[in-house]
C-alpha cells in the first residue's frame, strides 16, 4: 500500500525571512491525520532569505537531521558545535537531555533551502551529541546511499532509533529497484524533481507512505534528489 502526500497537501508557513512546508503537523499547522508516520515527526523543506535565521533555541529528546539542498547553513549549539553546510552535507543533533542552537543562512546574498528532519529517539534522556558528515554526489548518483543509521555503517552517521535514512540523486531516465523488508515501513521525500514510483507520478515536495510492499521500482523523469527513510 503506498499512500500519496502532496506538496500542496502539506502545511505552511511564510514568515518572509522563513518559507517553509510542513510534512506533518508542526508550529502553527495541526492535522490529526498527519502527525507523523512512525518514529518519523517532522519533515520541513526550509528556504531561508539571505542573513535571516532561527535563533537561539532548545531541543530536547528529538534526533534533528538536516539536509542541504543548495546554499548553506550556519550551525552553532551549546556542546561548542560551530561549523557551515551546504549542498552533499548531513547534520545529525541528538538533543537528548537538552541542547540550544542556532542556525543561520551562511549567505548574505542567497537563500538556502534544506530539509528539517525529526526522528523520535529510543530512549528519553540520552546524552546530547553532534555530528556531520559529506556524501559526495558521486556516491548518490543512480544508487540509494545510506547516509544515516542506528550503528553508523557503511559510513552513515548514527541516529538513535531503529531507523535509516538513504539519499539518491537520479539523472533523468534513470532506473533502480530498491527491496523493502517484511515488516518495515517506509517513507520517500521528492526533495527534488519528478519520477515514477511503482508506476504512481510523484513531483517535488511530494511523499509516499509505504506499508507492506516488497519492493520500490524508481524511474527518474527529471533530474532528482530523494531520500528514503526505513522505519519500524
Amino acid at each position: 500500500m503506498i499512500i500519496h502526500r502532496k506538496a500542496n497537501e502539506r502545511g505552511h508557513a511564510d514568515f518572509g525571512w522563513l518559507d517553509s512546508h510542513h510534512s506533518f503537523s508542526f508550529g502553527q499547522y495541526y492535522d490529526p491525520k498527519h502527525l507523523g508516520f512512525g518514529a518519523l515527526r517532522v519533515i520541513n523543506d526550509d528556504r531561508v532569505a539571505a542573513g535571516g535565521g532561527f535563533d537561539t533555541h532548545g531541543h530536547k529528546d528529538m534526533e534533528i537531521v538536516s539536509y542541504v539542498l543548495e546554499g548553506a547553513l550556519a550551525h552553532r549549539d551549546s556542546l561548542g558545535s560551530g561549523s557551515v553546510i551546504r549542498p552533499g552535507d548531513v547534520q545529525v543533533m541528538s538533543a537528548g537531555t537538552g541542547i540550544r542552537h542556532s542556525e543561520f543562512n551562511a549567505s548574505k546574498a542567497d537563500p538556502v533551502h534544506f530539509l528539517q528532519i525529526w526522528i523520535i529517539p529510543e530512549k528519553q534522556g540520552l546524552k546530547p551529541n553532534y555530528a556531520e558528515k559529506h556524501f559526495p554526489e558521486a556516491e548518490r548518483l543512480g544508487q540509494l546511499r545510506l547516509i544515516a543509521s542506528p550503528d553508523g555503517r557503511d559510513g552513515s552517521l548514527t541516529i538513535r532509533q531503529d531507523a535509516s535514512i538513504r539519499a539518491a540523486v537520479l539523472d533523468a531516465g534513470t532506473e533502480l529497484t530498491h527491496p523493502l523488508a517484511e515488516g518495515r515501513r517506509y517513507w520517500l521525500q521528492v526533495a527534488k524533481g519528478a519520477l515514477d514510483v511503482n508506476g504512481k507520478t510523484v513531483l517535488e515536495g511530494d511523499g509516499l507512505a509505504i506499508v507492506k510492499e516488497t519492493s520500490l521500482t524508481l524511474r527518474a523523469t527529471s533530474r532528482s534528489e530523494i531520500l528514503i527513510f526505513d522505519l519500524q
